[in-house]
C-alpha cells in the first residue's frame, strides 16, 4: 500500500463514523471506510479519482 500521511473525510459528515475516508498518496488517491480505518483501502490512479469526481458534479449539476 502506498504511503499515507492524512486521511480526511467530508465536512458534512457526522460524528458517526459512517463515510469515506480519502487520502492523496505518491501514487494516486487511497479509499477507505470509515468505520473500519484498519480494514483496508481502495488505491485510485489520480486521472481516475479525477474522472469519478468529475462524473459526480456532472450528475449533481443535473438534477
Amino acid at each position: 500500500m502506498a504511503s499515507v500521511k492524512h486521511w480526511r473525510k467530508s465536512s458534512r459528515s457526522s460524528s458517526q463514523a459512517n463515510c469515506v475516508e480519502v487520502a492523496a498518496t505518491e501514487h494516486g488517491v487511497a479509499a477507505r471506510d470509515s468505520k473500519r480505518p484498519h480494514g483496508g483501502s481502495l488505491l485510485f490512479p489520480r486521472a481516475r479519482w479525477n474522472d469519478f469526481l468529475r462524473s459526480l458534479a456532472q450528475d449533481r449539476a443535473g438534477s
